[in-house]
């Protein structure tokens, strides 16, 4: 009898240890696609802020050609 005891008790420790190592599995893969959810969001801002220097920049070169040809313009 104290060979199924000492064999179960290695049993549920085996058991232990899978259900230990599925749950860590399972935390690296949410942790992984919280990762790639975070970088996905990380680049769409990059992306956003460089569109709005973009915008600034062309905006600022409108306005300087605006005033440069109503000053030419004038002067006419």
């Amino acid at each position: 009898m104290s060979i199924l005891y000492k064999a179960a008790g290695w049993g549920s420790i085996f058991a232990i240890l899978a259900l230990i190592v599925t749950f860590l599995k399972q935390i690296i893969a949410l942790v992984s696609w919280l990762l790639a959810l975070l970088s996905f969001l990380m680049f769409a801002i990059k992306i956003a802020i460089v569109l709005a220097f973009v915008a600034l920049i062309a905006g600022v070169g409108f306005v300087i050609l605006r005033s440069w040809k109503t000053d030419r313009q004038a002067k006419s």
